[in-house]
Protein backbone atom coordinates (compact mmCIF):
# COMPACT_ATOMS: atom_id res chain seq x y z
CA UNK A 1 0.00 0.00 0.00
CA UNK A 2 3.04 2.57 0.94
CA UNK A 3 3.88 1.93 -2.95
CA UNK A 4 0.96 4.56 -3.99
CA UNK A 5 2.03 7.28 -6.26
CA UNK A 6 0.86 10.63 -5.13
CA UNK A 7 -0.69 12.60 -7.48
CA UNK A 8 1.73 16.35 -7.09
CA UNK A 9 -0.73 18.45 -8.46
CA UNK A 10 -3.84 17.01 -7.03
CA UNK A 11 -2.29 16.81 -3.21
CA UNK A 12 -1.84 20.67 -3.05
CA UNK A 13 -5.16 21.63 -4.93
CA UNK A 14 -7.27 19.81 -2.30
CA UNK A 15 -5.13 21.39 0.66
CA UNK A 16 -5.47 24.71 -0.80
CA UNK A 17 -9.52 24.06 -1.53
CA UNK A 18 -9.87 22.82 1.93
CA UNK A 19 -7.72 25.36 3.46
CA UNK A 20 -10.20 28.34 1.73
CA UNK A 21 -12.95 26.84 3.71
CA UNK A 22 -15.28 29.86 6.32
CA UNK A 23 -15.83 29.24 9.73
CA UNK A 24 -18.40 30.78 11.16
CA UNK A 25 -17.97 32.68 14.68
CA UNK A 26 -19.63 30.24 16.96
CA UNK A 27 -18.05 27.75 15.59
CA UNK A 28 -14.45 29.47 15.43
CA UNK A 29 -14.49 29.78 19.23
CA UNK A 30 -15.25 25.88 19.42
CA UNK A 31 -12.50 25.42 16.96
CA UNK A 32 -10.19 27.28 18.89
CA UNK A 33 -10.68 25.73 22.31
CA UNK A 34 -10.40 22.19 20.58
CA UNK A 35 -7.09 23.64 19.52
CA UNK A 36 -5.42 24.87 22.70
CA UNK A 37 -6.45 21.26 23.85
CA UNK A 38 -4.58 19.40 21.20
CA UNK A 39 -1.22 21.59 21.89
CA UNK A 40 2.05 19.67 22.86
CA UNK A 41 3.35 23.01 24.64
CA UNK A 42 7.35 22.63 23.63
CA UNK A 43 10.37 23.71 25.00
CA UNK A 44 13.46 22.10 23.55
CA UNK A 45 16.14 24.71 23.83
CA UNK A 46 19.71 24.20 24.74
CA UNK A 47 19.22 27.26 27.10
CA UNK A 48 16.02 25.28 28.85
CA UNK A 49 15.63 25.55 32.58
CA UNK A 50 13.70 24.16 35.60
CA UNK A 51 12.11 27.68 36.13
CA UNK A 52 11.30 27.78 31.88
CA UNK A 53 10.05 24.05 32.22
CA UNK A 54 8.00 25.26 35.42
CA UNK A 55 6.80 28.33 33.90
CA UNK A 56 5.66 26.31 30.95
CA UNK A 57 4.10 23.66 32.91
CA UNK A 58 2.09 26.63 34.62
CA UNK A 59 1.13 28.06 31.34
CA UNK A 60 -0.27 24.55 30.12
CA UNK A 61 -2.49 24.00 32.88
CA UNK A 62 -4.14 27.49 32.67
CA UNK A 63 -3.52 29.08 29.41
CA UNK A 64 -5.67 31.64 29.39
CA UNK A 65 -5.46 32.33 33.79
CA UNK A 66 -8.84 32.90 35.73
CA UNK A 67 -10.77 31.49 32.87
CA UNK A 68 -12.31 28.07 33.08
CA UNK A 69 -13.40 27.52 30.27
CA UNK A 70 -10.21 27.70 28.02
CA UNK A 71 -9.28 24.19 28.23
CA UNK A 72 -5.69 22.65 29.56
CA UNK A 73 -3.57 21.71 26.75
CA UNK A 74 -2.64 18.21 26.07
CA UNK A 75 0.78 17.33 27.06
CA UNK A 76 3.97 19.40 27.12
CA UNK A 77 7.54 18.09 25.54
CA UNK A 78 11.24 18.38 26.93
CA UNK A 79 14.38 17.30 26.68
CA UNK A 80 14.41 14.07 29.13
CA UNK A 81 16.56 15.90 31.74
CA UNK A 82 13.44 17.46 32.24
CA UNK A 83 10.71 15.20 32.79
CA UNK A 84 11.36 15.22 36.65
CA UNK A 85 10.87 18.57 36.69
CA UNK A 86 7.89 18.55 34.36
CA UNK A 87 6.23 15.72 36.47
CA UNK A 88 6.51 17.39 39.59
CA UNK A 89 4.88 20.53 38.23
CA UNK A 90 2.06 18.49 36.46
CA UNK A 91 1.05 16.46 39.50
CA UNK A 92 -2.58 15.73 39.90
CA UNK A 93 -3.20 16.73 36.30
CA UNK A 94 -4.15 14.38 32.76
CA UNK A 95 -1.96 16.42 30.87
CA UNK A 96 0.83 14.03 29.47
CA UNK A 97 4.60 14.28 29.33
CA UNK A 98 6.55 13.82 26.03
CA UNK A 99 9.80 13.43 25.96
CA UNK A 100 12.18 13.77 22.83
CA UNK A 101 14.73 11.05 22.23
CA UNK A 102 16.28 8.63 20.05
CA UNK A 103 19.29 10.85 19.16
CA UNK A 104 16.67 13.96 18.62
CA UNK A 105 17.06 15.84 16.44
CA UNK A 106 19.28 13.98 14.06
CA UNK A 107 18.68 9.87 14.59
CA UNK A 108 22.41 9.48 14.08
CA UNK A 109 23.26 7.63 17.27
CA UNK A 110 23.91 4.19 17.47
CA UNK A 111 20.97 1.96 18.08
CA UNK A 112 21.84 0.94 21.96
CA UNK A 113 22.16 4.32 23.08
CA UNK A 114 18.72 5.42 21.36
CA UNK A 115 17.16 2.49 23.21
CA UNK A 116 18.84 3.15 26.64
CA UNK A 117 17.80 6.87 25.74
CA UNK A 118 13.93 5.66 25.41
CA UNK A 119 13.89 3.93 28.63
CA UNK A 120 15.84 6.27 30.76
CA UNK A 121 13.10 8.77 29.31
CA UNK A 122 10.33 6.17 30.10
CA UNK A 123 11.49 5.60 33.71
CA UNK A 124 11.91 9.27 34.51
CA UNK A 125 8.18 9.57 33.89
CA UNK A 126 7.62 10.26 30.66
CA UNK A 127 3.83 9.45 28.70
CA UNK A 128 4.90 9.67 25.35
CA UNK A 129 8.40 9.29 23.51
CA UNK A 130 8.87 11.64 20.22
CA UNK A 131 11.76 9.62 18.27
CA UNK A 132 12.43 10.94 14.79
CA UNK A 133 13.47 8.03 12.31
CA UNK A 134 16.95 7.62 10.47
CA UNK A 135 16.60 9.46 6.96
CA UNK A 136 20.04 8.75 6.27
CA UNK A 137 18.89 4.91 6.19
CA UNK A 138 15.43 5.60 4.78
CA UNK A 139 16.50 7.75 1.78
CA UNK A 140 19.10 4.99 1.32
CA UNK A 141 16.56 2.70 0.86
CA UNK A 142 17.43 0.57 4.34
CA UNK A 143 13.64 0.49 4.83
CA UNK A 144 14.15 -2.73 7.28
CA UNK A 145 16.85 -1.22 9.31
CA UNK A 146 14.33 1.77 9.92
CA UNK A 147 11.15 -0.13 10.54
CA UNK A 148 13.14 -2.39 12.86
CA UNK A 149 14.24 0.79 14.99
CA UNK A 150 10.91 1.89 15.35
CA UNK A 151 9.91 -1.43 16.41
CA UNK A 152 12.52 -2.00 18.86
CA UNK A 153 12.00 1.53 20.51
CA UNK A 154 7.97 0.79 20.68
CA UNK A 155 9.29 -2.25 22.65
CA UNK A 156 11.05 0.19 24.64
CA UNK A 157 8.50 2.52 25.42
CA UNK A 158 6.30 0.19 27.28
CA UNK A 159 3.54 1.50 28.16
CA UNK A 160 4.10 5.01 27.01
CA UNK A 161 2.95 6.17 23.88
CA UNK A 162 5.28 6.48 20.35
CA UNK A 163 5.15 9.07 18.58
CA UNK A 164 7.79 8.50 14.85
CA UNK A 165 8.85 11.89 13.66
CA UNK A 166 9.84 11.61 9.71
CA UNK A 167 11.28 14.94 9.43
CA UNK A 168 9.54 15.65 6.23
CA UNK A 169 11.84 18.36 5.16
CA UNK A 170 14.50 15.79 4.57
CA UNK A 171 12.35 13.09 2.58
CA UNK A 172 12.43 15.18 -0.50
CA UNK A 173 9.10 13.82 -2.15
CA UNK A 174 5.49 13.40 -1.08
CA UNK A 175 6.00 9.59 -2.05
CA UNK A 176 8.56 9.26 0.40
CA UNK A 177 6.50 10.73 2.89
CA UNK A 178 3.58 8.39 2.52
CA UNK A 179 6.14 5.57 2.88
CA UNK A 180 7.47 6.59 5.71
CA UNK A 181 4.16 7.45 7.23
CA UNK A 182 3.00 3.31 6.42
CA UNK A 183 6.12 2.49 7.28
CA UNK A 184 5.93 3.83 10.54
CA UNK A 185 2.64 2.69 11.07
CA UNK A 186 3.30 -1.36 10.30
CA UNK A 187 6.83 -0.55 12.98
CA UNK A 188 4.12 0.06 16.26
CA UNK A 189 4.15 4.33 15.72
CA UNK A 190 0.84 5.20 17.58
CA UNK A 191 1.44 8.70 16.28
CA UNK A 192 3.24 10.12 12.64
CA UNK A 193 4.64 13.35 13.29
CA UNK A 194 5.78 15.37 10.26
CA UNK A 195 8.60 17.50 11.85
CA UNK A 196 11.53 17.80 14.68
CA UNK A 197 10.65 21.75 14.39
CA UNK A 198 14.76 22.39 14.11
CA UNK A 199 14.09 22.93 9.91
CA UNK A 200 12.83 26.22 8.53
CA UNK A 201 10.52 24.09 6.26
CA UNK A 202 8.28 22.07 8.47
CA UNK A 203 4.82 21.31 8.59
CA UNK A 204 2.41 22.51 5.18
CA UNK A 205 -1.10 21.51 4.85
CA UNK A 206 -0.23 19.02 1.79
CA UNK A 207 2.52 17.24 3.89
CA UNK A 208 0.21 16.91 6.12
CA UNK A 209 -2.58 15.69 3.68
CA UNK A 210 -0.60 12.84 2.49
CA UNK A 211 0.18 11.65 5.78
CA UNK A 212 -3.74 11.90 7.08
CA UNK A 213 -4.59 10.12 3.73
CA UNK A 214 -2.24 7.41 4.78
CA UNK A 215 -3.68 7.14 8.34
CA UNK A 216 -7.21 6.72 6.70
CA UNK A 217 -5.43 3.98 4.25
CA UNK A 218 -3.94 2.02 6.96
CA UNK A 219 -7.33 2.34 8.97
CA UNK A 220 -9.07 1.02 6.18
CA UNK A 221 -6.72 -1.60 5.68
CA UNK A 222 -6.13 -2.84 9.88
CA UNK A 223 -9.08 -0.63 11.49
CA UNK A 224 -5.82 1.05 13.69
CA UNK A 225 -6.79 4.44 14.74
CA UNK A 226 -3.23 6.32 14.25
CA UNK A 227 -2.50 9.77 15.25
CA UNK A 228 -1.16 13.04 13.82
CA UNK A 229 0.55 15.33 14.73
CA UNK A 230 2.04 18.48 12.40
CA UNK A 231 5.03 20.44 14.15
CA UNK A 232 7.05 23.72 13.05
CA UNK A 233 5.77 26.17 11.06
CA UNK A 234 1.81 26.60 12.41
CA UNK A 235 1.54 29.97 14.07
CA UNK A 236 -2.11 31.20 14.12
CA UNK A 237 -5.17 30.82 14.99
CA UNK A 238 -6.22 30.42 10.87
CA UNK A 239 -3.29 28.27 10.16
CA UNK A 240 -4.90 25.87 13.28
CA UNK A 241 -8.51 25.88 11.58
CA UNK A 242 -7.26 24.98 8.77
CA UNK A 243 -5.50 21.73 9.75
CA UNK A 244 -8.81 21.09 11.73
CA UNK A 245 -10.50 21.19 8.43
CA UNK A 246 -8.21 18.67 6.82
CA UNK A 247 -7.95 16.41 9.71
CA UNK A 248 -12.56 16.38 9.46
CA UNK A 249 -12.69 16.19 5.76
CA UNK A 250 -10.33 13.49 5.77
CA UNK A 251 -10.53 11.46 8.90
CA UNK A 252 -13.55 12.53 10.67
CA UNK A 253 -14.70 13.21 13.85
CA UNK A 254 -13.27 10.35 15.60
CA UNK A 255 -9.54 12.26 15.09
CA UNK A 256 -10.85 15.36 16.08
CA UNK A 257 -9.54 15.01 19.88
CA UNK A 258 -5.93 15.13 21.36
CA UNK A 259 -5.91 11.40 22.14
CA UNK A 260 -5.58 11.27 18.01
CA UNK A 261 -4.25 14.75 16.69
CA UNK A 262 -2.14 17.48 18.21
CA UNK A 263 -0.28 21.00 17.19
CA UNK A 264 3.19 20.94 17.82
CA UNK A 265 3.82 24.92 17.78
CA UNK A 266 3.70 26.42 21.06
CA UNK A 267 3.80 29.76 19.08
CA UNK A 268 0.86 28.77 18.04
CA UNK A 269 -0.75 29.24 21.29
CA UNK A 270 -1.05 32.58 21.72
CA UNK A 271 -2.78 33.86 18.78
CA UNK A 272 -5.38 31.05 19.74
CA UNK A 273 -5.48 33.25 22.91
CA UNK A 274 -5.67 36.00 21.35
CA UNK A 275 -8.21 35.29 19.19
CA UNK A 276 -10.52 33.47 21.93
CA UNK A 277 -10.50 36.85 23.87
CA UNK A 278 -11.33 38.77 20.82
CA UNK A 279 -14.06 36.56 19.79
CA UNK A 280 -15.62 36.49 23.62
CA UNK A 281 -14.82 39.88 24.58
CA UNK A 282 -15.19 42.03 20.99
CA UNK A 283 -11.68 43.45 21.33
CA UNK A 284 -8.20 42.53 20.85
CA UNK A 285 -5.54 41.64 23.62
CA UNK A 286 -1.89 43.03 23.33
CA UNK A 287 0.40 40.20 22.69
CA UNK A 288 2.15 41.53 26.00
CA UNK A 289 -0.75 40.52 27.81
CA UNK A 290 -0.30 36.64 27.64
CA UNK A 291 2.97 35.18 28.60
CA UNK A 292 5.80 34.55 26.63
CA UNK A 293 7.13 31.25 25.83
Amino acid sequence: MFQTTIDHVGVEERAAKLGQRSIKAATKVQGIKLALSMIDLTTLEGKDSAGKVRAMCQKAKHPLPGNSEVPHVAAVCVYPNMITVAKQALAGTDINIAAVATGFPSGQYPLDIKLNDVRSAVNLGADEIDMVIDRGAFLSGHLSKVADEIALVKEACGAAHLKVILETAELETYDNIRKASWLSMEAGADFIKTSTGKLSQAATLPITLVMLEAIRDYWYETGKVIGMKPAGGIRTSKDAMKYLVLVKETLGDVWLTPHYFRFGASTLTNDLLMQLTKEMTGMYQSVDYFTVD
